[in-house]
């Protein structure tokens, strides 16, 4: 649930941003389509959040994390995912080296963004009850934009 919550949000952030920008009517009705879905599906799961296994949650505040650095994270899970698929299915060995190289690069620079996040407290990965928590702010923040 948690990299639902955390793609989608820095997903909504980013769309919102770029909404204004927009000048073909209907990629900006496409764009603000995918904002009213994404505002759905966070508002959907954070009903679940207070049944998240919790027993000693702190509601102190939470400094927010950075959405971009969220994102990139994001898309960088993505991209380890995407190239760990292409490996299996290419036939070519060079092109095979080549996504493999990819491939490692991008698992480099995830664990470069994880750390850099994991360091400013903006992704609290082994502390499960702040985790849920930032969650829940980020989200009411992209939605509240």
């Amino acid at each position: 649930m948690h990299e639902l919550v955390a793609f989608q949000t820095g997903q909504l952030v980013s769309f919102k941003k770029k909404l204004p920008t927009l000048q073909d009517p209907a990629l900006r009705a496409l764009y603000a389509e995918a904002i009213a879905a994404l505002e759905h599906n966070l508002r959907d799961l954070l009903a679940f959040y207070p049944k998240a296994p919790a027993p000693h949650r702190d509601h102190e505040e939470i400094e927010l994390p950075g959405a971009e650095s969220a994102q990139l994270l994001g898309v960088l899970k993505t991209a380890v995912r995407n190239y760990a698929i292409a490996i299996t299915e290419t036939a070519t060995p060079e092109l095979r080296a080549t996504f493999v190289k990819h491939l490692t690069a991008a698992i480099a620079l995830h664990a470069k963004v994880f750390y850099f996040m994991l360091e400013r407290g903006f992704y609290p990965s082994y502390n499960l009850d702040q985790l849920l928590a930032t969650d829940v702010k980020n989200a009411h923040a992209a939605l509240s934009l």
